[in-house]
């Protein structure tokens, strides 16, 4: 697994081989990491030049939880001019999303799109979970909002290890980020090509959320997934995969 370094910290990331193909940055969610967008790294590795890292403090990065969306941010610049990516496309899920539109909002003469799942330009969040997650407490029913009723058991076992794995003070750091995260009133200011993708069963971002992106973001194109939840890249991968294919390599083929 890839590895360097950003400021003082050592960041892990997964990749694609490069050759002569448009790079894609992943940026996972709250409290999640690199393996989130492993169907991504391997699905889309023969159009484009897939790289997903771990944020700092999360997987196997080192650091702290940033706390705000801003100093992701800032982070995920100085990581792309670490890897020396001058031109890309910027994918993030639900923080992530939030973290891509204020890239695109202070870099965008870089992007060359963007891909936005199940995220919207404001994330609030319900009061009673920040308030649990700052006691420890990761509520066990949270994994049943995560992720759609089609999901098979093996995934589902799999999200529940992942959370009970992860320390509450990195959801309730990143959540309290995303509560504070509002750039509804930006979106117009957005000219980058904008994918938008949510899952038709997404309790955590509804749809509306994604409908709202896609009415202001003037180049945006919204695939809503049916069946798929907040964790619409791991439920429907294959379904991810084909829109961004079709959205930036196919109409530029």
């Amino acid at each position: 697994m890839p590895q360097i370094s950003v400021g003082q910290n050592r960041v892990f990331y997964i990749c694609g081989k490069s050759g002569a193909k448009t790079p894609i940055v992943f940026i996972h969610g709250s409290g999640g990491g690199h393996h989130h967008w492993i169907y991504q790294v391997r699905g889309l590795a023969d159009t484009l030049y897939p790289i997903a890292p771990d944020l700092p403090g999360h997987g196997r990065s080192t650091g702290q939880a940033l706390g705000s969306i801003e100093s992701y941010s800032d982070w995920l610049k100085s990581f792309i001019d670490r890897l020396g990516l001058r031109q890309f496309i910027l994918g993030g899920h639900s923080m992530g999303g939030a973290i891509a539109l204020d890239y695109a909002l202070r870099w965008p003469n870089s992007l060359k799109g963007l891909v936005l799942i199940g995220t919207g330009a404001r994330l609030r969040v319900l009061p009673e979970l920040l308030d649990k997650l700052a006691k420890g407490i990761v509520p066990p029913e949270f994994v049943n909002y995560m992720y759609g009723p089609e999901t098979g058991e093996t995934l589902l076992d799999r999200a529940r290890s992942e959370i009970s794995s992860t320390n509450p003070s990195i959801f309730h750091s990143d959540l309290s980020a995303c509560n504070r995260f509002d750039v509804i009133g930006r979106l117009g200011e957005i000219r980058v090509r904008a994918l938008i993708i949510c899952g038709s069963k997404d309790l955590l971002t509804p749809p509306k959320y994604s409908r709202f992106l896609h009415d202001q973001i003037g180049a945006g194109t919204l695939v809503e997934i049916e069946g798929a939840g907040h964790m619409v890249m791991l439920e429907k991968s294959d379904a991810v995969n084909q829109a961004i294919d079709s959205h930036f390599c196919e109409q530029s083929s």
